[in-house]
């Protein structure tokens, strides 16, 4: 079989789209696998297929780099809504079904998009971490020197703990530096850093706050690049109004027998 795909990445993070509007390809969870294989097929952190939605703009299906389907993906939230607005699906605003429910995004004039998240409620925090889902599970920790971490090998310790098992964990390492948040994650599935990771970013804006209430705005840098969480408190323990902005870029299109 052969396979029509588009290569998308939101800073850094980079998925596999497959225009699956017509319900004809069916992946199993090696043939996912081995496409996002970086040595033996195309590489990416992810694959999602654009499938159409009643009442909806479309649908987002999203898999892990090990094949399985899963959580949401912020930056790939993003990427799918760049690739539905080259199709001609969407012009400048967006609503999609995905795993959590319905997003609505904007695709601004400089070609940022806006991803409006799920609200988060239930936020735990612990003496060294803070525990949140934000469309994904996340652990959120603060570290003295996040250029120096070991994401690898501390963020893989975390992600497979028994508290997050089985279904494990993302794991978040972070440190305000010269005004801005400074975050690097290990993302389950992918199992290893990522350049990015959307919806550890807003996760991580999240915890920043601690117990403090009201309307933030908060500028995060990653290995691959900038992006911008806003959000609202009305608790501490909970965050709506939650807009991930970055950007979402197309890198090519190609084919690819399965």
């Amino acid at each position: 079989m052969q396979l029509t795909f588009y290569k998308y990445h939101g800073t850094g993070n980079d998925f596999i789209i497959i225009d699956n509007r017509n319900a004809g390809i069916q992946l199993s969870r090696s043939q996912v696998a081995q496409l996002c294989h970086r040595r033996f097929s195309i590489g990416a952190d992810g694959l999602m297929l654009l499938e159409n939605a009643e009442g909806y703009d479309f649908r987002m299906v999203y898999y892990n780099a090990d094949g399985n389907e899963s959580t949401m993906c912020g930056n790939g939230g993003r990427c799918i809504i760049a690739f539905a607005h080259k199709l001609g699906l969407i012009h400048d605003t967006a609503t999609f079904l995905a795993i959590d429910g319905t997003h609505t995004a904007i695709i601004n004039t400089d070609n940022t998009i806006s991803l409006h998240m799920q609200d988060v409620s239930g936020i735990e925090r612990h003496d060294n971490h803070t525990i949140l889902n934000t469309g994904s599970p996340h652990y959120v920790t603060w570290v003295n020197d996040v250029q120096d971490t070991d994401v690898y090998t501390e963020g893989r310790r975390i992600r497979y703990s028994e508290p997050y098992m089985p279904a494990g964990i993302n794991v978040n390492f972070v440190q305000l530096l010269d005004g801005k948040l400074w975050v690097r994650t290990y993302e389950r599935g992918v199992e290893d850093e990522t350049l990015s990771c959307g919806t550890g970013v807003t996760a991580s804006a999240i915890a920043a706050t601690a117990v403090a209430t009201g309307s933030f705005n908060t500028l995060i840098n990653t290995p691959g690049g900038q992006l911008q969480v806003s959000f609202t408190k009305a608790t501490p323990d909970t965050a709506g109004d939650v807009i991930l902005t970055g950007n979402a870029v197309f890198v090519y299109e190609g084919k690819v027998e399965l």
